[in-house]
Parts: C-alpha cells; sequence; structure tokens
C-alpha cells in the first residue's frame, strides 16, 4: 500500500513549483498541526540519497534548516527570516520510501532574534537534532 499524504492532511509545499533552491530538494509537503505549530515533511525519494543508498545529510540538513526556518516565519507573523546559525547532529539513517517529518519549539525570542530545537524523524524515530538561531529581517 503506498502512503498517502493527504489522508493524514498534509498539503503539496508551495515549494514544489519553486525554481529556486527549495524546489530542488522537494517535494516538501506541510500541514498546521491541532496545537497551531507547523510541521513539514518530505518523502526519501532517489534523488536525496548518497552514494551508500541513504538519504544525504546535507538533504537533512537542508530540510531541517527549510522547515524550522518556516516554523520561525510563522511565529514571527510572516516577516522576513534568515539563518544566523544551525547545528545538526546525526542520529540515524533515512532510506528510500521513508516518510521524514520535521518538528520544532521555539526556545526563546527577542525583537531581533529566535531561538529553535527542532528534529526530523522517521516513524517517530529521530534521525537528526538540531537547534538554531534565526534573525528578524523585517516586515511582511
Amino acid at each position: 500500500m503506498t502512503f498517502d499524504p493527504g489522508l493524514q492532511g498534509w498539503k503539496l509545499h508551495r515549494t514544489a513549483d519553486n525554481p529556486g533552491f527549495t524546489g530542488l530538494i522537494g517535494p516538501l509537503w506541510a500541514r498546521q498541526a491541532p496545537d497551531g505549530l507547523w510541521q513539514y515533511a518530505f518523502q526519501a525519494q532517489p534523488q536525496h540519497l548518497n552514494a551508500i543508498g541513504i538519504v544525504h545529510g546535507g538533504m537533512l540538513m537542508s530540510f531541517a534548516d527549510h522547515a524550522l526556518g518556516m516554523m520561525v516565519w510563522h511565529a514571527v507573523a510572516r516577516r522576513a527570516c534568515a539563518t544566523v546559525s544551525l547545528n545538526n547532529q546525526f542520529v540515524a539513517p533515512a532510506r528510500t520510501g521513508d516518510w521524514v517529518e520535521a518538528a520544532g519549539r521555539i526556545v526563546r525570542q527577542t525583537r531581533s532574534l529566535v531561538f529553535i530545537q527542532g528534529s526530523v524523524s522517521v516513524g517517530g524515530a529521530e534521525v537528526l537534532i538540531c537547534d538554531g538561531i534565526w534573525k528578524i529581517l523585517g516586515e511582511k
């Protein structure tokens, strides 16, 4: 049986037709959880793999950067933000066909910076943990 993200409330994220970098790492999916937080995901496909057949670490880090950045963007009323730092630790591999999800929580927010912790997981098991700082750049 093929996984159908639409059955679980996932919608194709707007990056799917993006000619920029985020369009290259997709397709990405998004949904708003009942608690109001946004979640992001992708299904690991051959283009996401490294030479040994697991999801490339650069893919996982790019996905985490995008997902956490979107979470920050929502948290600051959709004002432009940029990653200041993002620390990643690889915990386990993700493989072809895996549904890879990102979750995060804002730890602290100042007038110009947002501190966030996150994880990337497959079936509830973490494959990457991360923390980052985003700079709030300006208005909508």
